[in-house]
């Protein structure tokens, strides 16, 4: 198991990618934080999961928009695990509108989770593993932080911005042992994006991807578990691409 003996937080943990992704690295042999903020039920099950299959993981609450809380999520996953060797902000949210129709709030609010989690969990984590001389991060963003599409600017934003801090953060922290990667997925059916995969708009989508199916969520944990790996300790500022060659064409940026 090459990540025997290391220890991960994955933030929201507890359903969708986050959870596949809590579920590959356990299974490669990492213990495993589960974060969630509220479906503390959802995540306990993510953690029976492993431990059913003989893995380490525990389940730990934490609003990652919030910057105390955020710093209190990494302590209490150090204090429970022993150690912290990897952090994958994953935690995200949607709400999806056209810029005409869109309040304050609806932007405000996605910014604050997608790109306010990752900053916040990266500052946090980043003394432990400074001092350690060691360190991976792994930041889940989307192809919609690299390319447009109707409906989605507060969330193409948010990840866009993601994609820049990435950039910077890896050649901030190199120097310090401490590798931080992207992965972008593509259209993947989850709660998250329900409203573009299903039914009608789903079926026009799929028709726009080279490889004219959705992704899954174990093939976006797959490309987690690669950067979170000895495989990749060459890369850092890196994009991994997972989307069935979607951000290859030019598409219409819209369900047809």
């Amino acid at each position: 198991m090459t990540l025997d003996g290391k220890v991960a937080l994955v933030t929201g943990g507890s359903r969708g990618i986050g959870a596949a992704v809590c579920a590959a690295l356990a299974r490669d042999g990492a213990a495993v934080a589960v974060n969630y903020r509220a479906s503390e039920a959802a995540a306990k099950d993510v953690v029976r999961r492993i431990e059913d299959q003989g893995g380490r993981a525990v389940a730990v609450g934490g609003d990652v928009a919030d910057p105390v809380a955020a710093a209190e999520l990494v302590q209490e996953a150090v204090r429970q695990l022993g150690d912290l060797d990897i952090l994958v902000n994953n935690a995200g949210v949607s709400q999806d509108s056209l810029i005409y129709h869109m309040s304050p709030d609806a932007w405000v609010d996605v910014m604050r989770v997608n790109f306010g989690g990752v900053f916040h969990c990266t500052h946090a984590v980043l003394p432990h593993f400074m001092a350690k001389g060691a360190g991976v991060i792994i930041n889940v963003s989307s192809v919609m932080g690299e390319r447009g599409w109707i409906g989605e600017s507060n969330y193409a934003a948010s990840k866009g911005a993601v994609n820049a801090f990435t950039r910077c953060a890896a050649m901030e922290a190199a120097r310090f042992g401490i590798r931080v990667n992207a992965v972008l997925p593509g259209f993947v059916p989850t709660d998250l994006v329900a409203g573009l995969t299903e039914g009608d708009t789903g079926r026009n989508i799929k028709k726009q991807i080279p490889m004219r199916r959705f992704g899954e969520t174990e093939q976006i944990a797959a490309a987690v578990r690669f950067l979170a790996g000895p495989e990749s300790s060459y890369l850092t500022g890196s994009f991994l691409t997972v989307d069935g060659g979607a951000a290859t064409a030019l598409g219409l940026g819209r369900p047809s």
